[in-house]
């Protein structure tokens, strides 16, 4: 999968280099040509100079191909812009955003853009909302036979309850990601748009339940 990251500081240098070891294309945008230094003599993939919100910029940058868009720059509102023509002009699927004000989050989630919140932010956790089912466990028990990991969950689910989801995919839902905010979930609780879901699983069955997390709930008899 091609993936397009705007902002060369720390974070964005970092991100590139993890997706190109997972053999991933990636494109880098920064305004200044010398921020591209941090990816190091060894990095294969496109060095974009420009404004990461640039309609131009962006197709440079092959975004029109693109599967995922991370916004990692040091501003909120660059980000915001920059994810939103990501999102709404070049259709990406995975849209991230860093954010400085988690106070934000709510704004973004309603455009369909993840966000990360820089208090807590990993490369694993932005992998994670890029490359949902391609990820780390987020923990593992020391026999290697339950984890807890992040699954992608199919639009299918909005409206239905945790006990509903847990029931088809046969995990247990740790806890959610709502609004940029951790959520401790009840049986009836309801999933909402753009809720993060993070489950307790057996180890070998994470194939069958990322495929049932993405099937949706069964449908009626």
């Amino acid at each position: 999968m091609h993936i397009v990251i705007m902002g060369c500081g720390r974070v964005g240098a970092t991100l590139a280099q993890s997706l190109e070891e997972r053999g991933h294309s990636v494109a880098v945008i920064d305004r200044d040509p010398t921020a591209f230094r941090r990816l190091g003599p060894r990095f294969g993939g496109r060095r974009v100079t420009g404004l990461g919100f640039d309609r131009d910029t962006l197709s440079e940058a092959g975004l029109d191909q693109a599967g995922a868009f991370a916004a990692v720059s040091s501003g909120d509102n660059s980000n915001i812009i920059a994810a939103r023509v990501a999102r709404e002009v070049f259709g990406v699927e995975h849209v991230t955003a860093r954010i400085y004000d988690p106070r934000r989050a709510e704004v973004y989630e309603r455009f369909g853009i993840t966000t990360v919140a820089t208090v807590r932010w990993t490369a694993d956790q932005m992998l994670r909302r890029l490359l949902p089912a391609g990820a780390e466990p987020l923990w593992r028990d020391p026999t290697g036979g339950v984890q807890l990991s992040e699954v992608h969950v199919a639009e299918a689910w909005i409206g239905h309850r945790i006990s509903a989801f847990q029931e088809r995919t046969g995990v247990r839902v740790a806890f959610l990601t709502r609004m940029g905010e951790p959520m401790l979930p009840v049986a009836d609780t309801v999933l909402q748009e753009g809720d993060l879901v993070h489950v307790m699983m057996y180890s070998d069955r994470v194939a069958e339940v990322e495929a049932a997390a993405l099937l949706g709930p069964e449908e009626p008899s």
